[in-house]
């Protein structure tokens, strides 16, 4: 029954291969218990079911072996009777009650089997939902170490990447040599405008000392 299949693959999962391949582990864990949890009320439903039927086919061939035998011990009166039409028809009675009974003796076999087999799968559903709730918690800690230590490795990948370090080191002397060019020039400005003051307090020096000399010879 398709029950039964649905139930056969909830307990062959594998819940660390499941959690494995999942994109989201913690998602799929959680639908896994719930469908386990609702194919579990089904089980218990049909089990109940099950044991019901069981009981009514016991229950109607006990009711045809009564039936049998109480036409037996009329066709038992009827011969002491001395009524042999009677005790033939009150046999025939008896003989086809007979059969019903033993008719059920199949049905009744193959119902208990069901629910044997209904008991086993419930029990076995039990057991595996047991073990994913007591796993649940570990299984999607353990995914999420998995996924922390994953991100730390790739970050320590691209901080011990050589081209990355390279490219920084070379950034960083570009932005070093440009630094340096933008103050030589500005000291070579500075330098240039400090000559010419003193090229200009020189000029005017030597004018004074020319005055003085003119003044000194016109005197």
């Amino acid at each position: 029954m398709a029950l039964l299949e649905r139930v056969a693959t909830l307990v062959r999962a594998n819940l660390n291969d499941l959690i494995d391949k999942a994109e989201d582990p913690e998602k799929m864990i959680k639908q896994v218990i719930l469908d386990m949890q609702n194919q579990l009320m089904q089980v218990k439903t049909q089990v109940a079911i099950s044991i019901a039927d069981q009981h009514l086919l016991e229950k109607k061939q006990s009711e045809n072996q009564e039936k049998s035998s109480d036409w037996m011990r009329k066709a038992e009166l009827a011969v002491d009777k001395k009524h042999d039409d009677l005790a033939r028809a009150a046999l025939e009675r008896s003989v086809s009650y007979k059969q019903m009974s033993e008719s059920f003796d199949q049905q009744i076999a193959d119902q208990r089997t069901q629910v044997e087999n209904l008991k086993s799968a419930l029990h076995k559903l039990e057991q595996k939902l047991a073990e994913a709730e007591a796993k649940s918690d570990m299984l999607v800690a353990q995914h999420r170490r998995a996924r922390a230590l994953g991100k730390a490795s790739d970050a320590q990948i691209a901080i011990g990447d050589d081209s990355k370090a390279a490219a920084f080191d070379r950034m960083q002397r570009k932005v070093m040599h440009s630094e340096a060019a933008s103050q030589a020039r500005s000291e070579m400005a500075s330098d240039n405008v400090e000559d010419r003051l003193a090229a200009l307090e020189k000029e005017d020096h030597i004018d004074k000392l020319l005055a003085e000399i003119k003044a000194r010879r016109s005197a």
